[in-house]
């Protein structure tokens, strides 16, 4: 027997297939231990020594490849071919030799770049050993991540309370939106003009043309800035007559883009399917591993993380076989067309990401892919077989119309496809098309218009000039395609992990998506700018993109990969250090000085108030603030002027949660409660803001105050005491239904506004208030849920409490509180009662399941339980694991 060992289980079951019975192959699922997250897991001073910790979710994996070794003879390695699959192989065989597992044992590294029948077996004739090159720099790049993580975000939290984190990488990133986005603030518009003549050829037949030429003197973009100069030009345009002066013909061809990479093929989809990066490469894995065809599990594209360009010889074959039975023998070049990688230093010698078969066409495979797969598919089958045809051939034209002598010359320029090559397969997407043609328009001087015949020296008469007032345009903000561009031409991390870096800013408020752009939230301008102005060595783009490079170059084995992390911690650690004396009040200073443009921009009209100036009491002056959960601004004359305002106003309906400064100084009065004359307070904790009736009371520590959280998207600012009030009544009886007269309650909880009824739960629509809700809009919405209610069987005789029978997808099931007990199969619905559910309630909590928390009730036996417990009381190993335990919880 011989033991592999994949990432994923769906790979194992295709691989086993392939295999055969002598093989069992099983799956790690991703890494099998990581560094705790902890300080201390890498200590710089022991020679960057490491402690990994294998998870609670992975230990299962781990037994079971162990447990399966014990019968065999050899151990294959086959996780994915990049760095991250090597280090995951490295991790399992560390894992076995530290069991002893792996004595007398062949341990083996097995690669293969699609899952095929033949690509498999290939990859199995000819194993090799582990790459430790490519382990040294997982190892590298794992420790420089926690290093920086561990070290320079405890000391953001301090200096910038509300900051989530900083990263190598995803700093850096976030810089460049940054960035983007003061270059857009700064940007003042520019005017300029054009002008365009409609000339007569004859018969009726016009052409447009551009003024090129005024005065003897070719015009630059900006020579016409404004009015006047365009009605000058205007007037010298209809002052003489136009003849043709000269007409160029040429043609020119564009070439196919080489096949995908990830990088590219995460821009094409986020420009042409608006695919998110990480969306991207969670369908492209289902693609990789494989989709039902027939009954066998079938691998529809090559492994979709590589730099590489480059495809199989039989690959290209294949390509070429089909454009020449498809599109016919003009559209297939004469030889193969090769491609070579622009990346420099590319990770990994891969091939590009391309279909398996390249005859699996999109319209054969629709019926085995949903709908994202086939639109992924599809793109990466039509641009593989796009690389390898014909160019497009483009018929270009430029005519140069002009008054005798010169003096004013305009131009009219066309082109038309004289052969459409491989663009009758594929389009490329640009990412700033400025013609009209939205994200898939490919522009180079193709613009489709046909220019009538005209001759050298044939007099055109003029009918009409149009002056055209512009303004200069301020530079787009980064999409995700174009942000992922932008990351690669740096060199600043690496594709596979573009994906993680764009989630990981989002999911920490740093950065948000609005129409397909990336805008910085203020929280992450605060980081941004407190990095650059105190760790700028360490989110520039050089050092990040030179650094990039010592790791690959770890990878190719010209360089110590222990080298690479003393030299950099060596002094960044310097740098922490210098930065720990400063105090949060100096931090603020120079926040509020670099940030000032943006959040107290300059008046735009003489004689307007100064921005600092503070509206409430007019003589103090505004600046940056920082309360215990972020900054705010608020009035130098604190307490005796308490103005706040958000860094920025939340709008209507979109305030979702964000809690108004004022609460950063305490908590708001609403007023009183009526009933019981007790304060009604709006208050934020760590967790978001809330309102309370009432206050602690440290006489009676038995008083808990009643707390309601806000609904999603409510705006702190509009909360009035009756709202409050109407939140802290929360649970409500809306009313008994009119089929069962069981009552149906309305409430808020942790995934929002919601209605109960017979022990079932339904979310409340957009739209919908759990406060005002009426009790024919919840029969309504109950009804549209398509739920049924869970039938009441009865009260448990143990506690009284009440035991329902529901149905689920696998059948009906019955429960008891939170414990849960699966009727068994075939049983019919209507036929279990109260009896049998306590039966089956009783016998899943014998079995070790999750049923009996509660201490069940005394018997005769029940004078033996004491003797059994105080030996478990006294177990000291069993306290000694607690450490293991939050490490679990902790990585």
């Amino acid at each position: 027997m011989r033991v592999v060992v994949v990432e994923s289980p769906a790979k194992a079951k295709t691989i086993n297939k392939y295999l055969g019975s002598e093989y069992k192959v099983l799956a790690s699922y991703g890494h099998i231990r990581d560094l705790p997250s902890k300080d201390g897991s890498v200590r710089p001073d022991e020679g960057f020594a490491m402690d990994w910790e294998v998870d609670g979710r992975s230990a299962k994996q781990v037994k079971e490849i162990a447990d399966a070794l014990k019968g065999a003879d050899a151990l294959f390695l086959a996780t994915d071919p990049d760095r991250e699959g090597e280090a995951i192989a490295w991790h399992v065989r560390e894992v076995l030799d530290k069991k002893r597992l792996l004595k007398d044992k062949t341990v083996k590294r097995v690669v293969f770049n699609e899952i095929t029948k033949s690509a498999i077996l290939d990859a199995f004739s000819k194993p090799r050993e582990l790459d430790h090159e490519l382990v040294d720099a997982y190892l590298a790049r794992r420790a420089l991540d926690y290093l920086v993580g561990f070290t320079l975000s405890p000391v953001l939290w301090r200096k910038l309370p509300g900051s989530r984190s900083a990263g190598r990488v995803q700093s850096v990133a976030l810089r460049l939106i940054c960035e983007r986005e003061i270059e857009i603030e700064a940007f003042r518009p520019q005017e300029y003009w054009t002008v365009q003549g409609t000339f007569d050829t004859g018969a009726g037949v016009t052409v447009d043309a551009q003024l090129t030429h005024l005065d003897d003197r070719k015009l630059g973009k900006y020579d016409l800035k404004d009015q006047a100069g365009a009605m000058r030009a205007k007037a010298a345009i209809e002052a003489r007559p136009f003849s043709v002066a000269s007409i160029e013909k040429k043609k020119t061809r564009r070439n196919p883009p080489p096949p995908f990479t990830t990088s590219t093929l995460q821009q094409e989809a986020a420009r042409k399917l608006y695919f998110s990066a990480k969306k991207t490469m969670q369908v492209a894995q289902k693609l990789y591993e494989g989709v039902n065809i027939g009954g066998e599990t079938v691998g529809l594209i090559t492994y979709m993380r590589t730099d590489g360009v480059t495809m199989a010889n039989e690959a290209v074959g294949a390509c070429r076989s089909l454009i020449g039975k498809t599109f016919g023998e003009a559209y297939l070049p004469d030889t193969p067309r090769v491609y070579k990688s622009k990346t420099k230093n590319a990770q990994e010698a891969h091939e590009a990401v391309r279909p398996t078969d390249v005859f699996r066409t999109p319209k054969a495979m629709v019926q085995h892919l949903d709908e994202d797969q086939r639109k992924l598919y599809d793109l990466i089958w039509k641009r593989t077989v796009a690389c390898q045809m014909e160019p497009v051939v483009l018929d270009q034209v430029a005519v140069d119309i002009s008054q005798a002598e010169r003096a004013v010359v305009m131009r009219a320029t066309g082109s038309m496809i004289a052969f459409d090559g491989y663009y009758r397969v594929y389009h490329e997407g640009r990412d700033e098309d400025t013609n009209g043609n939205g994200a898939d328009g490919e522009d180079d001087g193709e613009d489709g218009r046909i220019l009538p015949d005209m001759k050298e020296g044939q007099a055109l008469g003029l009918k009409a000039v149009k002056p055209e007032q512009h303004f200069t345009q301020p530079p787009p903000r980064y999409s995700e395609a174009s942000l992922v561009k932008k990351l690669e031409e740096l060199g600043i991390g690496r594709p596979s992990t573009y994906a993680s870096i764009i989630s990981v800013l989002q999911e920490r408020d740093y950065v948000k998506l609005d129409k397909r752009r990336f805008i910085p939230e203020d929280r992450g301008r605060l980081v941004t700018t407190f990095l650059t102005s105190f760790f700028d060595r360490y989110v520039e783009y050089g050092f990040t993109a030179d650094l990039e490079e010592k790791l690959d170059d770890i990878s190719g084995g010209r360089i110590n990969w222990k080298t690479v992390l003393e030299e950099f911690w060596r002094n960044f650690s310097a740098a922490v250090e210098g930065i720990k004396e400063l105090r949060v009040r100096e931090v603020l200073d120079t926040l509020d000085a670099v940030l000032a443009p943006h959040f107290f921009p300059e008046p735009s009209e003489p004689g307007q108030a100064d921005p600092r100036q503070c509206p409430t009491c007019s003589n103090g002056r505004l600046s940056l603030k920082l309360g215990k959960f972020g900054a705010f601004i608020g009035c130098s004359n604190y307490p005796e002027c308490r103005y706040t305002r958000p860094l920025v106003t939340p709008q209507n309906g979109d305030g979702d949660g964000e809690a108004s400064p004022e609460l950063e100084l305490g908590p708001k009065l609403l007023g009183q409660d009526p009933g019981t004359g007790m304060d009604v307070t709006l208050r934020k904790g760590p967790y978001g803001v809330y309102v309370q009736l009432g206050d602690t009371d440290p006489n009676d520590k038995t008083f808990k105050p009643k707390r309601s959280s806000l609904p999603r998207g409510e705006r702190t600012d509009d909360l009035t005491l009756d709202r409050a009030l109407g939140l802290l009544a929360l649970p409500r009886k809306v009313g008994p239904h009119p089929e069962d007269q069981q009552m149906i309650e309305a409430g808020l909880g942790r995934f929002g506004p919601f209605l109960k009824y017979a022990g079932m739960f339904v979310s409340l629509k957009d739209g919908d208030d759990p406060v005002t809700i009426g009790l024919n809009r919840a029969v309504a919405l109950l009804a549209e849920s398509g739920k049924n209610p869970p039938t009441d069987l009865g009260k448990h005789p143990d506690n009284g409490k009440p035991v329902y029978l529901k149905t689920g997808r696998w059948g009906p099931y019955v429960t008891h509180g939170t414990n849960r007990a699966n009727c068994p199969k075939g049983t019919d619905a209507d036929a279990v009662t109260l009896e049998m559910a306590v039966e089956l309630l009783s016998a899943k909590g014998a079995a070790g399941g999750k049923a009996k928390k509660a201490a069940p009730k005394a018997t005769a036996a029940t004078p033996a339980k004491p003797a059994a417990k105080k030996p478990a009381a006294k177990k000291k190993p069993a306290a000694k694991k607690k450490p293991a335990a939050q490490k679990k919880t902790a990585g």
